[in-house]
């Protein structure tokens, strides 16, 4: 297990010797949350690097992932725990054969080998070894109810179990959730968190993603795609594309052989980029043109 980072330019660098280029106020959120034992909130559009950010901590640091991904319906067996009710059934039919009393069979029933940990208790089982980065993710894709199943665990990393009791973290897991913001995640969750907004990097830090995450790109095929990228996100579209879209069409363009952008190349990938089709009828045509013409005429 890595030591954690000491400082904020530390924490800097050894995110981006894993390849993820973080701005300083992202290096520093996700300093004090190391530093503080608190949880990271992390809010922004979608494919901006927010979950990345709990894989690239994990490895950096030599922690196991733990990644309870949400979802319409998620609930508490689905999160937490679920007791192994055939097991159980099992057990209650052995022990009338052998006679065994009703109290002691209780007692064993709900005991450790009959519960089932998902991903929040296994995060904070107090028998690990070493704390796991637990990765709580898109939150707003679950039902806001299930938003209360969470305060115990954020604010005490802790799980009481009515049948067993409560079930405590001896080190506290490093906790990273995100949320695309599709709804509005309640107060109580945020003020149990540290909170930052990722947004779409600036040209030059996105030019410094991609240069890292796709190498083979040329000098100046990676300058035309962020700034063609760039451009695209200053109309109007609806779903605009982040940094993974980026990546995505470079190694999309590089798989055509495609050296510098043009017209024709940019309409037959647009499906790559964009993922709407009113989005991608938008760019057909002159439009995609336009936008490259500007792309040629700044860098010039």
């Amino acid at each position: 297990m890595t030591e954690l980072p000491s400082s904020i330019d530390d924490t800097a660098a050894q995110l981006l010797a894993h390849d993820y280029v973080s701005d300083r106020p992202l290096a520093t959120v996700v300093f004090l949350a190391l530093k503080l034992q608190r949880p990271l909130f992390l809010e922004g559009e979608p494919g901006t690097g927010k979950t990345e950010i709990a894989r690239t901590l994990a490895t950096m640091l030599g922690r196991e992932l733990i990644r309870l991904q949400c979802y319409e319906g998620l609930d508490l067996a689905g999160a937490a725990y679920e007791w192994n009710y055939g097991r159980q059934m099992m057990e209650i039919r052995l022990a009338e054969k052998e006679g065994i009393g009703r109290d002691a069979l209780a007692a064993e029933l709900f005991g450790e080998r009959f519960l089932n940990q998902r991903a929040l208790l296994q995060a904070i089982d107090p028998k690990r070894a070493e704390p796991p980065v637990l990765l709580i993710d898109e939150l707003d894709r679950a039902d806001e109810p299930f938003e209360a199943f969470l305060l115990e665990v954020l604010s005490e990393f802790q799980i009481t179990i009515p049948e067993l009791g409560t079930v405590k973290a001896a080190q506290p897991p490093i906790v990273i959730l995100t949320s695309n913001r599709t709804r509005e995640i309640h107060d109580a969750v945020k003020r149990r968190c540290l909170y930052h907004w990722v947004g779409f990097p600036d040209a030059a830090r996105e030019l410094q993603i991609l240069q890292r995450r796709v190498p083979g790109a040329g000098e100046e095929l990676a300058r035309q795609i962020v700034a063609f990228v760039q451009q695209l996100r200053a109309i109007e579209l609806y779903k605009l594309p982040g940094i993974a879209e980026t990546l995505e069409w470079t190694r999309a363009l590089l798989a055509l052989d495609t050296v510098v952008l043009d017209p024709r190349v940019i309409q037959d990938t647009l499906g790559v980029l964009l993922k709407y089709q009113d989005d991608i009828v938008r760019l057909q045509g002159s439009e995609a043109a336009r936008l490259l013409e500007q792309v040629r005429n700044a860098a010039r």
